[in-house]
């Protein structure tokens, strides 16, 4: 797989009907290794070991409603409250992050309503906060750090 812009991590693999899969440590079983999911594998190991988010606040690959759709979302970092705090949106390192990959994050977070958002491709990071008061989005240059806490931030 193409090294991404991240640090180096460490994951377990294993060969399966000729497939490739790695072990992803919150679903708790292997998963074929697409281009996607080795960037949402980095993503997961960058929010735990770089940035302090505790594995049980975060959630990979789960159904989402929009309207009369459901989609999925890559990954949803939770508050301990339970409010959404970072919706991530993950790509194959070849996806461009382009304003239409960007809609699409901010589609999901319609109903998701989180502070943050982090969109990748592994080789580019995009990070904002979003200001529901002033229906503004102000791009950041890193994701916070994980800050424990009974219940959301206040900012």
């Amino acid at each position: 797989m193409l090294a991404l812009n991240f640090p180096k991590y460490s994951f377990r693999f294993k060969n399966s009907e000729n497939k490739i899969a790695v072990f992803d440590e919150l679903r708790k079983k292997f998963v074929v290794l697409t281009p996607e999911e080795w960037v949402r594998q980095h993503v997961v190991k960058f929010l735990t070991l770089d940035k302090n988010y505790p594995k049980n606040h975060i959630n990979v690959e789960k159904q989402l409603k929009l309207g009369k759709l459901t989609k999925r979302y890559d990954a949803v970092v939770f508050y301990p409250d339970g409010k959404i705090k970072v919706v991530v949106e993950c790509k194959a390192p070849h996806i461009k992050i382009t304003q239409e990959v960007f809609d699409q994050i901010a589609r999901y977070n319609l109903s998701l309503k989180a502070d943050y958002l982090m969109l990748t491709n592994g080789l580019q990071h995009y990070f904002c906060k979003l200001d529901y008061k002033e229906e503004k989005y102000h791009f950041l240059p890193e994701i916070p750090d994980y800050i424990s806490s009974k219940t959301s931030e206040k900012s």
